[in-house]
């Protein structure tokens, strides 16, 4: 009989308890390589969510607002820049960068937000290598002498709300949508779709900024202002450099009104440091279970010992060495722990899926479920040695087996 033989009887004989400790096993690898790889997938995802652009130039506030508003369109909008001090950035360091797109925020359709930019917004890269590009449609027209009542949407607004080229609407004021809410008069026409950028622009829809702000409803004081402004700094690392502190210099310490984001990525890295505690405990919580489930093989296995003794002392008696029973105790451990780990795979593999259409439909950032990373061979591998370990409390019990003593017939 070899040794998988003697393996496989074993967790037949004890499928319940083999099933519940593999099951176990598998909730905490599953859990723990999850946490892994959301955490880096979504770090890597917002980190690269910069529209193309490198700085922004917003009203006085926090600068996580001010990004979260501008490039994830996710928080509100910390106020307006008039247009004034847009003309004088503008025009007057104009040296300092290569692009600067306005944006306007204020309207939404059913929950979907509303911006206003000019053209220029999408001949920039959403993600890093990756322009903006039409699925179907047109760009809305807009120049310095007209603009129309146009709007490009992205891929989610089109999907969600059924909506195709030519498609009219009218915007709701403000940010989030309130059943009963009047829309405004202005009618708008969808002219183009946008293909799918897995980016927070896939939920957004984009009008010419001038419609957003003479918006029927709007203050006409308040025409000319933009809610913040994104800036493409110049390729040349000098150049660039200089910018972004001239920039930082001018508005940040120069003024009391408007706040200059030298970078995006920096202000996304330090949010997510600040939300480093949450994975952090889901990170230990989940090993905890791993752990849990290691030393819940060791029970298995060790309670079934004193039933398996005159198994072991049969098995001595036709000619196997005390080494063959330790090995099969520890390979039976390590078996289970293997078990576990398979089924890990499908925990992760669920959760994964979850987190990736929980963020793509409420964010619009992308997950890569099958993306591969280290800690999904590292994991099961350790956890699989880990039940190697565990199982040699038991096989120790086995190799110690009196095997004249066991063999007695039992009255």
């Amino acid at each position: 009989m070899t040794w998988w033989m003697i393996i496989r009887n074993s967790l037949r004989q004890h499928a319940l308890s083999t099933a519940i400790t593999a099951l176990s096993i598998g909730l905490g690898c599953g859990l723990l390589m999850a946490v892994w790889v959301v955490n880096f997938q979504s770090q890597r995802a917002f980190k690269n969510v910069t529209g193309g652009f490198d700085a922004i130039l917003g009203p006085r506030g926090s600068e996580t607002q001010l990004v979260l508003n501008s490039l994830f369109h996710m928080d509100a909008s910390p106020g307006l820049i008039n247009r004034a001090d847009y003309e004088t950035f503008r025009k007057s360091y104009k040296r300092f960068y290569r692009n600067a797109v306005p944006i306007a925020v204020g309207d939404n359709f059913r929950g979907y937000r509303i911006v206003g930019t000019t053209h220029d917004l999408f001949a920039a890269e959403h993600s890093p290598g990756e322009p903006y590009a039409l699925a179907v449609g047109d760009y809305f027209i807009r120049n310095d002498q007209q603009w129309n009542k146009e709007a490009v949407i992205g891929d989610t607004v089109a999907r969600k709300l059924g909506w195709r080229v030519n498609q009219k609407f009218s915007p709701y004021h403000g940010l989030n949508f309130a059943e009963g809410q009047q829309p405004h008069k202005d009618q708008y026409t969808v002219v183009g779709i946008l293909r799918p950028t897995g980016t927070p622009a896939d939920h957004v829809i984009w009008i010419p900024i001038e419609g957003l702000q003479q918006m029927d409803g709007h203050d006409s004081q308040y025409a000319g202002d933009v809610s913040a402004v994104l800036i493409q700094m110049s390729t040349n690392t000098t150049a660039r450099a200089f910018g972004m502190n001239s920039l930082d210099s001018i508005y940040n310490k120069g003024t009391d009104h408007l706040t200059f984001v030298k970078s995006t990525a920096d202000v996304v890295a330090r949010l997510f440091d600040r939300l480093g505690w949450a994975e952090k405990v889901l990170r230990w919580v989940a090993l905890l279970v791993a752990v849990v489930a290691a030393g819940s093989v060791l029970a298995s296995i060790y309670n079934t010992m004193n039933e398996r003794r005159r198994e072991f002392a049969i098995l001595r008696a036709l000619g196997a060495g005390r080494g063959t029973v330790f090995g099969v105790i520890v390979l039976e451990s390590a078996t289970i722990a293997a078990l576990g780990a398979v089924i890990g795979f499908a925990v992760y593999a669920g959760i994964m899926f979850a987190a990736e259409s929980i963020l793509r439909n409420e964010i619009g950032v992308t997950l890569h479920p099958f993306e591969q990373h280290p800690v999904m061979a590292i994991v099961p591998l350790g956890l699989v040695a880990l039940g190697a370990v565990v199982g040699i409390i038991p096989a120790l019990k086995a190799y110690r087996t009196d095997v004249a003593e066991n063999l007695i017939p039992q009255s």
